[in-house]
């Protein structure tokens, strides 16, 4: 019960059905505990506090994030424990906290490295060394910080499954945001126009949103040709 609500909370969020994602989410939190299962508990409230970061409650975000991790505990597996330091990296970000989102990130890191071949949840699968990078190199995006983000998201991209269109959109985003913090405006007009393209049949709340994210990124240099190309692609 406690998973399927995580996978069904996350679709609806990715909707942009929130309130529908809220309710789903608090329903597998409660049978998550319910089974006595902290670590799965855990995993649907750090998606509930990413859902409200994204969302304008940046400090709820923030305790419920904090709250998640505390709940796991300490003999929660190392990369359930990377993922929700992880939760608190991004929660940290979005209220403008640099330096505790840049602990938190060290605190990822350091518990992803203490995993060995625990008996762990299945759904942990997808938490490896790739991940943590590809939240790094967001925290430094939406910290101001392309020198360093940059180098992090053009490592990920080059080996990313091109076949993943959604979640290959959202970085390309990352990246043309953080081309454009570079005062790069023509790489960032090239990634926005790759991003834009990928996404327009998707159907994702959350890439249309990242797609306006970019073009307000592009708007300061909108006198520089290929970001004008870009500009008026969208308008049409």
């Amino acid at each position: 019960m406690g998973e399927l609500a995580q996978i069904a909370g996350w679709i609806a969020s990715d909707a942009g059905r929130q309130g529908v994602a809220e309710r789903v989410y608090r329903l597998g939190i409660a049978a998550a505990r319910q089974a006595g299962d902290a670590t799965l508990a855990a995993q649907i409230a750090g998606c509930l506090a990413y859902q409200w970061s994204n969302n304008g409650r940046e400090s709820e975000g923030v305790a419920l994030a904090e709250a998640a991790l505390a709940e796991a505990g300490p003999a929660a597996p190392p990369r359930a424990r990377a993922l929700f330091w992880d939760r608190v990296a991004w929660a940290r970000t979005m209220t403008g906290d640099a330096q505790g989102a840049m602990r938190a990130l060290g605190e990822a890191e350091s518990a992803l490295a203490r995993h060995r071949d625990e008996d762990e949840p299945a759904w942990l699968y997808w938490v490896d060394e790739g991940e943590l990078q590809i939240m790094a190199a967001r925290v430094h995006t939406e910290l101001r910080r392309p020198l360093r983000a940059v180098p992090l998201l053009t490592e990920v991209l080059a080996r990313y499954d091109t076949t993943h269109t959604r979640e290959h959109a959202l970085y390309l985003s990352w990246l043309a945001v953080a081309y454009a913090d570079a005062n790069e405006p023509e790489q960032a007009a090239a990634v926005a126009r790759r991003m834009l393209s990928m996404s327009a049949n998707l159907g994702s709340h959350r890439t249309s949103r990242r797609g306006r994210a970019v073009l307000a990124a592009l708007h300061p240099f909108r006198d520089v040709p290929e970001v004008a190309d870009v500009l008026e692609a969208a308008r049409t």
